[in-house]
């Protein structure tokens, strides 16, 4: 979906169309959760602090978001793409992966498919997206991005190899700055500067992912789509206005895992029916330094109360000095499994 969270503000209140709309809580540790493509012009883009994006746009609406709805426009677009296929993979509210190569709808390719799809969800949202159609995922997912907005783009097993070669490896996923400038030193500043650098060197210096970004070079990705992924993960998080010492974080977290908690009761109710085994305690410092730990205690936890109480505990484990002051707190639940099978193997043991 193109610039989705302020596209759907600007769909549902007139006024702020053409205009550059910012999807973010005003204040002083608050971050951009979407900015439409006029605030985008300006260098505002999701993930920036807010005050930041103010001083780049004065101009710009600033609309807290409204996650409920959302969901609700989400779940339109998802039956959409069941129409067409039931291998959805999605990746946020706004992206997914689909698998027409067995497309239920009777259309001849996938390009249209995605044009119908594309067409549908105007039609039925008044909202417009973006879509990539290519072999893999990989190639898909960059593909998704070249058009945008309102954009089809189409990458040809036979055009694959022409496609990559051009773009920067940034371009490629896992490549953050840090890597950039590995490459960098290495001389690698594009796909094709990666091509033809050696694969057994390229793993020697950056080991598996070494290996990965030749693949990706050469347009390999193997990785299926993937409907129904499970759960690894469930986290909530706040960052404060003002920074706090460590020990001023309970009643924080204290809600935090009440949050976090209230989704786990969801995916337990679901259809996989998983547990959480451990508690994640999250920390950024105010010099942006970030810490996490985890507990994974005997028994699985079966209350917010007790996902608190494990998550304040974790505290003693954090060996900065006193003065530390803390910017971000979170609370996690990780390391999910099957309810039944964990049942089963502890009465192995009973």
């Amino acid at each position: 979906m193109d610039a989705f969270y302020a596209s759907v503000e600007q769909r549902d209140d007139p006024s702020l169309r053409g205009r550059p709309v910012v999807v973010a809580w005003k204040g002083a540790r608050s971050v951009v959760c979407a900015a439409s493509y006029e605030a985008r012009k300006f260098g505002v883009h999701s993930a920036m602090p807010a005050l930041r994006a103010e001083r780049l746009c004065p101009q710009a609406v600033f609309v807290p978001p409204d996650f409920a709805r959302y969901k609700a426009v989400s779940r339109q677009v998802r039956e959409i793409f069941a129409r067409h296929t039931g291998l959805i993979e999605p990746l946020s509210l706004d992206e997914a992966y689909l698998d027409v190569t067995c497309n239920t709808s009777g259309l001849v390719s996938a390009t249209a498919v995605a044009e119908a799809i594309r067409a549908a969800i105007r039609a039925e949202t008044d909202l417009t997206a973006s879509a990539g159609v290519a072999p893999n995922k990989f190639l898909a997912k960059i593909a998704s991005d070249f058009r945008k907005p309102d954009g089809l783009f189409v990458v040809r097993p036979c055009d694959a190899l022409a496609f990559l070669a051009p773009l920067p490896v940034e371009r490629l996923p896992g490549v953050g700055k840090v890597m950039q400038r590995n490459l960098a030193e290495l001389g690698i500043a594009h796909v094709a500067d990666l091509r033809v650098f050696a694969a057994d060197k390229l793993e020697r210096r950056f080991g598996r992912f070494g290996k990965r970004l030749h693949e990706l070079a050469l347009g390999i990705d193997d990785r299926p789509v993937t409907p129904n992924r499970p759960t690894l993960q469930i986290s909530s998080e706040d960052t404060f206005e003002h920074d706090l010492a460590l020990d001023d974080l309970a009643p924080h977290i204290m809600r935090l895992a009440e949050h976090a908690w209230a989704a786990h009761v969801r995916e337990a109710q679901g259809p996989h029916g998983r547990i959480a085994r451990s508690v994640v305690l999250k920390l950024k410092t105010s010099d942006f330094r970030i810490l996490t730990r985890t507990v994974t205690p005997a028994e699985p936890p079966s209350s917010a109360q007790l996902v608190a109480d494990i998550a304040c505990a974790l505290r003693q484990r954090v060996t900065l000095p006193s003065s530390t002051r803390y910017r971000l707190v979170g609370v996690g639940l990780a390391g999910f499994v099957d309810r039944d099978s964990f049942e089963a193997q502890r009465e192995l043991f009973d």
